[in-house]
């Protein structure tokens, strides 16, 4: 059974930093192209940050560059989002997503409240 767990997520001021892990189970995470979407309040869900099954190649959302580092640990089947410099727009749930081929699959989400 495919399993996609975040966790840390939380409440912090602007300008903290957090950082989200996803466990994963259930599927050969060595070859799956792991992602980071978000989805705040009454918008849709946005793609911020994406590793290549390896870890050679990532992209990020304009908004998030210089600010997110996305990472992995192929032997831990985990995926990490450091965030840095957080500002009250990084406010959503941020989801983890694996991908391989026609086949996708989403945790359940953990909530980032960026707040003074």
């Amino acid at each position: 059974q495919v399993q996609l767990v975040e966790s840390g997520g939380g409440l912090v001021q602007p300008g903290g930093s957090l950082r989200l892990s996803c466990e994963a189970s259930g599927f050969t995470f060595s070859t799956a192209y792991m992602r980071w979407y978000r989805q705040a309040p009454g918008k849709e869900r946005e793609l911020v940050a994406g590793i290549s099954s390896a870890g050679g190649a990532t992209m990020y959302l304009d908004s998030v560059k210089g600010r997110f580092t996305i990472s992995r640990d192929n032997l831990r089947k985990t995926v990490h989002l450091q965030m840095n410099s957080l500002k009250p727009e990084d406010t959503a749930v941020y989801y983890c997503n694996a991908q391989r081929g026609s086949w996708s699959a989403f945790g359940q989400g953990t909530q980032v409240t960026v707040s003074s």
